[in-house]
């Protein structure tokens, strides 16, 4: 398979490439040069395969014959070693729990598969490879966690100082070894910004063998695409699915969306965000503006640029008729979050953390003129993991998984930089 820039489709690599430059050079991103159409035995035969074996033949399909089959067997395996479960919450209303991995957040499948691909190509040759990754939260911990102490790797987490979770913030500033903390003194399109600015420095590249582990990366998105499949499969009726997907810089839904192309019967996303809602605006405008994003309760979605926005854009064809009649939008305030916290809590005893409140906001906005759909919201964190925030709304108290316990008794390591450009090359640098 070959992967083409967003911002000049007669630019195209091979798997290896796109993985390890994460951004292309003329800073577009990645995208698969065919969608491979799964066949109906396989989309038939979902709720009798296993999660890995889903996950493998997705794979397959898109990858070809870039990897030995074993190796993709193997980097699947792991993976996927945990389940993303479907719970009924309400009639015909389900929550697609994705945190069930080592660090408690959605992010943990898609890092775990890229460690494996970057894994395999470091064998490959004799630099060490840098990975810059910029976090609004979840990304930041999944990604530290799933390259810790690989061999020939080196990871640099950028992000917001004082706007992520306490629970989010340890989960990669206490590991020290092959990973470093940078805690920026600014919002999180800053720290995309400083990523993105690495990316085109010519010094930099020379270097440092660099690859970024955001989103952007097509080895982070394509992996996210096999919890729809696995979340089909387990659905009742399979008839008028609709999908909100709580969403920052659109990754989960860009992989959503990859998932439709590919074959499988989703009838409807919703993207549902706080109050950074340059998306459905969007929907609503046909104008993208992009502007500084708001910290509000749902962090990991506090982002006013989303990458993957032209992802979006370019597996619609540029259509905006086609994009808006694939993807409702819709916009929640924290109180309206917190409202939907109580209520999901009060009716069922399920307990939601605040990204999965605002999918669950946008599913029930959506099913309000839709009610015959199946309705599916994506839960990406566990509730632990925002637990000042759930506590205070639900006025109960949130147990603590053993393994996010260990990493609130660590040691926080961080070195404190500027949002300038200038600062961070030198820290690189030097």
């Amino acid at each position: 398979m070959k992967f083409y820039s967003t911002n000049n489709k007669n630019h195209k690599v091979d798997l290896r490439e796109a993985v390890i430059q994460g951004l292309a050079p003329d800073n577009g991103l990645y995208m698969p040069e065919v969608i491979p159409q799964l066949p109906a035995t396989f989309l038939n035969a979902l709720p009798e395969l296993s999660f890995q074996e889903i996950g493998f033949e997705v794979a397959r399909a898109m990858l070809g014959n870039d990897l030995p089959e074993t190796q993709l067997q193997k980097i699947i395996d792991h993976a996927l070693a945990f389940d993303a479960p479907l719970v009924e919450v309400e009639q015909n209303v389900f929550s697609l729990e994705l945190f069930h991995g080592p660090t408690l957040a959605f992010k943990d499948f898609g890092a775990r598969f890229l460690a494996g691909l970057l894994g395999h190509f470091a064998k490959e040759q004799n630099r060490e490879i840098t990975i810059l990754v910029a976090t609004s939260g979840d990304t930041g911990s999944a990604i530290a966690n799933a390259f810790l102490n690989v061999p020939g790797t080196r990871v640099v987490v950028l992000y917001p100082s004082g706007k992520i979770s306490v629970a989010q913030e340890m989960q990669f500033t206490t590991l020290g070894g092959n990973i470093t903390a940078l805690e920026v003194k600014g919002t999180f399109d800053d720290c995309q910004r400083l990523v993105k600015q690495a990316f085109l420095d010519a010094e930099l590249k020379q270097k440092f063998f660099l690859t970024s582990a955001n989103s952007i990366n097509i080895a982070r998105l394509i992996p996210q695409s096999f919890y729809y499949f696995r979340a089909y499969a387990q659905l009742k009726a399979k008839t008028d699915v609709v999908f909100a997907v709580p969403s920052g810089n659109f990754g989960n839904l860009t992989a959503g969306l990859l998932a439709q192309r590919m074959g499988l019967p989703i009838t409807q996303f919703v993207a549902a965000t706080n109050s950074n809602d340059v998306v459905p605006e969007y929907l609503k405008t046909k104008i993208f503006q992009a502007r500084p994003s708001v910290q509000t309760i749902s962090n990991a979605m506090d982002v006013g640029n989303p990458s993957n926005f032209v992802r979006m854009l370019d597996l619609c064809d540029h259509d905006f008729d086609l994009l808006s009649k694939s993807i409702k939008g819709y916009s929640f305030s924290d109180a309206e979050t917190r409202s939907a916290m109580q209520q999901v809590h009060q009716q069922s005893g399920y307990v939601t953390d605040p990204h999965g409140a605002v999918g669950y906001l946008g599913l029930k906005q959506f099913l309000k003129t839709n009610a015959t759909y199946e309705g599916v919201f994506l839960e990406t964190a566990h509730p632990a993991k925002f637990a000042e925030v759930v506590e205070a709304t639900l006025q109960t108290k949130v147990e603590l998984p053993e393994r996010l316990l260990k990493f609130m008794m660590g040691e926080k390591k961080s070195i404190v930089i500027t949002d300038g450009f200038d600062e961070f090359r030198e820290f690189l640098l030097s």
